[in-house]
């Protein structure tokens, strides 16, 4: 006597068990894979554009570094005239990896524009300024 089963997975029955309903293959197979892909994406874009964000914030307070120190650096040697004090300033902002724009005295005050020049994204380049002005304590 010869006892017989109904159809199981184990049984033979190979396109059940691949994800094939009646020789047709699973629309639904890899959909997660995408979609995984797709979120990755999506984060690596969001990244790039907030570390772009980021470099400028620190190219901006690197600008104002050195404005204030160039200012700082002119100040002190305001006495000596304005073409002295100027590349004083310059020097010093060169130096925090600055250019300065503008350089004058007013009085005996200083005040520089310093630029900055920064690469958020590859291929795109960009400018912070900032502008400082030092000179001696009034009461």
């Amino acid at each position: 006597m010869r006892r017989t089963r109904g159809p199981s997975l184990g049984s033979g029955h190979a396109p059940a068990a691949r994800g094939l309903v009646a020789g047709r293959p699973d629309r639904q197979r890899g959909g997660a894979t995408i979609l995984l892909l797709a979120m990755g994406l999506v984060f690596v874009v969001f990244g790039t554009f907030g570390a772009a964000i980021v470099a400028a914030g620190m190219a901006s307070q690197r600008a104002a570094v050195a404005a204030d120190l160039g200012a700082l650096a002119g100040a002190a040697r305001a006495l000596d005239g304005d073409a002295v004090a100027c590349a004083s300033a310059s020097d010093l902002a060169g130096r925090n990896n600055g250019r300065l724009v503008s350089c004058h005295l007013d009085g005996l005050d200083v005040l520089v524009t310093v630029e900055v020049a920064f690469t958020p994204l590859p291929g795109l380049t960009r400018v912070a300024a900032a502008s400082a002005r030092a000179g001696p304590v009034r009461s």
